[in-house]
């Protein structure tokens, strides 16, 4: 068979990631040249239509399945109202869809747990209690008990915290906790647990182990940053003020002097009042004036010019000056990145992906206003597991002054990341709003401050990843891109660049020759960037026809929703090969993010309820993968914009399931790993994508 051939397999994946199929797997030739067309056709721009993915006719249906859960249709008298409502409520579309946002972001009611209950946590976990019987706490075993969920059954590998530390910090109230509970006296049982240094001998990792999760902030840090009490070197500059507010701090310029003492840190505005005073159109830069003007010095005297020759040759010899700061450069190239996914790119995701062949993992997006006000759930987002070898961080802010804060924190607080991912791509509207996103594509001197304010502080590369511009018809990532190559100053390790603009999002196809148009607008004369296009990477043949087709970009499978339906894709691109991969084999993965969910979320109820969450988000983007023993040899393989028919039926009834775009059976999935969900339990999907109906 020609090596250019695809291969189908239903193998799992070798250990060693070689270019070329596997020979010992049973596959299956299809024709190069069909599958070369049919991408070729949709890679065309301007051909933006979702097309039908063909299957073979055994496995369409003309109603659901029996195995799935019905769907509910609204009745005529809602749809009647609903249709009226969106009649009259046209010219309000935005207000409406950002209550709607409010509304879906409001706490989600929770069902009551043990950690819930006045009982006395010492004791729960094992621990005796320093009150003894002064604790204001039950420290009722018996009732305790009696209260306590029976065990999830089936979670891979037991509880994660007793194999993997030795001692769950959650006793009594750990889903998962019959290997490690006294069921009769309640008695959380440690065991000794020796890694692989421990057994040779060191004796400093036993007295200090590395931690399997790291860049966890303190909480005195937390603390001053509520407190706007952290010491920043770096003083708050707003800019985009009206021109009153601008006369207005003219005329208390004495006042501001007077304090500057007590106001050192910058922190006194709060980010409400921040976000109130920008304007964007006064942040909006013009081409050809990045260039600051300078007056030009008046001739020296004699005297002043041979005092400093003096003072020059002095310096000279005695320059005691820091050396500048040596970048840990990366090496994007041939290699698999998986891009900051909102939601579902969590930690535990991430190690999933690192068990199918990423070479790259970045955290998902974090706001600096969020992390420079001390909200531990932004700061969670910067968590990097022990398996992340090559791991990014991504930030989003709009000022170049915040950007440079961040890099103070992240170089005084130790957090270790390997490079800081600019976020110039978001197209949410709360985001761009705050000049933020893809807002801070129009800002230049924005943008430059905060390159060359953040190459001050960070030991890192820093990347930018940016979207081909604002409207679709009017790109001008071409004419960005060489100002980025002229602020870098060895300060940009890469620029990403996602082939749709903002007002497109995800709802048509990205134009990859525009990416090799914007990495062929370097000039010649400055050390070029590594340019990573992203967008539709869905198989091996995308990357090959899509990448490596395209000879100015670096040579990187950057893959985002692609990684999210197929987390074994990876393993495809660097395996050259089309996975047939079984429903059995599907159901493992989940098992593994239950495992690592558990381990990084807790294993307590809420734990469990918050793995659960994740689990479903993850399953509303599963679900539209297409098997490819399901597909005519004309559909394979899968397009990104290609939609499969509306019923429709697999090999087993699990990949049936599997296949569901029905929320009811994605609970149904997560009951066979976690467990029966509580009554009038309902679930609805965050991020539902308007590409895909």
């Amino acid at each position: 068979m020609s090596p250019n051939e695809p291969s189908l397999s239903s193998s799992p994946p070798s250990s060693s990631l070689q270019e070329g199929p596997s020979s010992s797997s049973t596959t299956t030739t299809t024709s190069t040249t069909c599958n070369t067309t049919n991408n070729n056709n949709n890679n065309n721009h301007a051909t933006s239509k979702l097309l039908d993915v063909i299957l073979k006719p055994k496995y369409v249906l003309d109603a659901p399945h029996p195995c799935l859960a019905p769907t509910i249709a609204p009745s005529s008298t809602e749809a009647t109202t609903t249709s009226s409502n969106t009649t009259t409520t046209t010219n309000h579309q935005k207000t409406n869809r950002h209550k709607q946002n409010v509304k879906n972001s409001q706490k989600r009611s929770r069902e009551t747990t043990l950690s819930d209950l006045k009982m006395c946590k010492q004791l729960m976990v094992g621990n005796q209690c320093p009150f003894g019987d002064n604790c204001k706490y039950s420290h009722d075993i018996k009732e305790l008990l009696s209260m306590r969920q029976d065990d999830i059954p089936g979670v891979k590998g037991g509880c994660p915290h007793y194999r993997i530390h030795g001692k769950c910090p959650y006793g009594i109230a750990c889903r998962v906790g019959g290997e490690h509970l006294n069921l009769a006296t309640g008695e959380n049982l440690p065991r000794q647990v020796k890694t692989e240094r421990e057994e040779e001998g060191d004796a400093t990792h036993q007295q200090h182990p590395p931690p399997h999760v790291m860049n966890n902030l303190d909480y005195s840090v937390l603390v001053s940053l509520r407190k706007k009490k952290y010491p920043f070197v770096c003083q708050r500059h707003v800019r985009g003020t009206s021109k009153s507010k601008q006369n207005h701090d003219v005329n208390n310029t004495t006042d501001s002097n007077s304090n500057s003492n007590s106001n050192s840190n910058g922190n006194s505005d709060t980010v409400e009042e921040e976000l109130k005073h920008q304007n964007d159109n006064v942040h909006v830069e013009e081409h050809g004036q990045d260039d600051v003007k300078q007056e030009e010095p008046t001739a020296p005297t004699a005297r002043s010019t041979s005092t400093t020759l003096k003072t020059t040759t002095t310096d000279q010899a005695m320059d005691l000056s820091p050396l500048p700061k040596m970048k840990k450069l990366i090496d994007f190239r041939n290699k698999v990145y998986v891009a900051p996914l909102t939601t579902v790119g969590n930690l535990p995701f991430r190690r999933v992906m690192k068990r199918y062949g990423a070479d790259i993992t970045c955290g998902e997006m974090a706001v600096a206003f969020n992390l420079l006000q001390g909200k531990a759930g932004e700061w969670a987002l910067l968590k990097r597991h022990k398996d992340e070898d090559v791991f990014g961080i991504q930030i989003a802010a709009p000022h170049g002054d915040v950007y440079e804060r961040i890099s103070e924190l992240i170089k005084n607080e130790n957090i270790e990341i390997d490079f800081l991912d600019m976020n110039l791509g978001c197209p949410i509207d709360v985001i761009c709003k705050t000049g933020a996103g893809a807002r801070l594509m129009q800002r230049d001197h924005n943008l430059r401050d905060a390159i060359k304010g953040m190459g001050k502080h960070l030991s890192c590369p820093i990347t930018v990843k940016i979207r081909t511009g604002w409207d679709e018809n009017k790109p001008f990532a071409h004419n960005l891109v060489p100002k980025i190559q002229k602020w870098a100053m060895g300060n940009v390790g890469a620029v990403m660049v996602h082939g749709r603009s903002r007002l497109q999002r995800y709802s048509k196809l990205a134009d990859w020759d525009y990416i090799q148009k914007v990495a062929n607008s370097q000039s010649c004369d400055l050390e070029r960037l590594p340019i990573i296009g992203n967008g539709d990477i869905f198989s091996y043949v995308d990357y090959e026809e899509k990448v490596l087709g395209h000879e100015a970009l670096s040579p990187t499978a950057m893959i985002g929703r692609g990684a999210l339906i197929k987390p074994w894709l990876p393993t495809e691109i660097k395996e050259r090969r089309h996975w047939d991969i079984s429903a059995t084999e599907r159901l493992d993965i989940l098992k593994d993010f239950v495992s690592f969910g558990l381990e990084h979320w807790g294993s307590d109820t809420h734990g469990v309820n918050t793995t659960r969450r994740f689990l479903l988000e993850w399953l509303s983007f599963l679900c539209r993968y297409v098997p490819v023993g399901l597909l005519e040899e004309s559909s394979i393989p899968q397009q990104m914009n290609q939609r499969p028919p509306r019923f429709m039926c697999g090999r087993s009834d699990l990949e049936t399931l599997m296949m569901s775009g029905n929320s009811a059976d994605w609970i149904k999935i997560s009951e066979m790993l976690l467990g029966p969900v509580g009554e009038g339990f309902e679930f609805q999907p965050k991020h539902k994508a308007t590409s895909y109906k």
